[in-house]
């Protein structure tokens, strides 16, 4: 009995170690396919919110870290896409952090000309409720079409935001935690660019970033 117990234990321990390498294995093999997508990916939403037309140096070329707890949601450094074009800065693309969604971070990136002028925003990932709070997403909804255009007052305008708050956005039926979240990481967004643009070009190159 005892034997059999060992038998069957090795057995499965000869099993974990063999379904662990294959795991192992197979990330090793597909980690430059799905890093060379994901890019592939993001190149293509930094398309829809900066014009490929509107610079003349392709973005990956121009991107810089920035780090602001306060003003992009997350103490890790964010990625800053300037859009270039006769080598003066025109626009940008900054990726920030909506850290208080219903489900946690929602990760987007929102699209800027040098006037402060919102172009566009995009949700790079999220973990809402499917059906409630995914509205945030282009293909599920056009709700995030609706920021272009829009250019803060100042500090304290609140027309980017949710309705119920006293701005102009729309609520989703029965999750307001995540439209609210998004819209105010836009705003803090805003912010951020009218305190601290001049500083951008001259911060930390990206390099790699997996």
């Amino acid at each position: 009995m005892l034997n059999s117990m060992k038998r069957n234990g090795l057995v499965l321990a000869l099993f974990g170690m063999a379904a662990t390498a294959l795991v192992a294995v197979t990330h090793q093999l597909t980690e430059d396919r799905i890093y060379e997508q994901q890019q592939k990916q993001l190149l293509k939403t930094l398309h829809q919110i900066l014009p490929a037309e509107e610079y003349d140096i392709p973005l990956h070329q121009s991107c810089h870290l920035i780090t602001s707890h306060q003003y992009l949601g997350t103490e890790e450094p964010q990625r800053a896409f300037l859009a270039l074009k006769e080598g003066r800065p025109v626009g940008l693309a900054m990726e920030t952090t909506a850290p208080d969604g219903y489900n946690g971070d929602i990760h987007l990136i929102v699209g800027i000309d040098w006037n402060e002028n919102l172009l566009g925003v995009r949700t790079l990932s999220h973990k809402e409720t499917p059906g409630l709070g995914d509205g945030i997403e282009l293909r599920k909804s056009d709700w995030v079409l609706s920021f272009a255009g829009y250019r803060l007052k100042d500090e304290k305008d609140k027309r980017i935001s949710v309705k119920k708050d006293g701005g102009e956005f729309d609520q989703f039926t029965g999750a307001t935690i995540t439209p609210r979240a998004y819209t105010k990481a836009v705003r803090n967004t805003l912010n951020y660019v009218r305190r601290f643009k001049e500083e951008i070009p001259s911060a930390p190159q990206c390099g790699e970033k997996r």
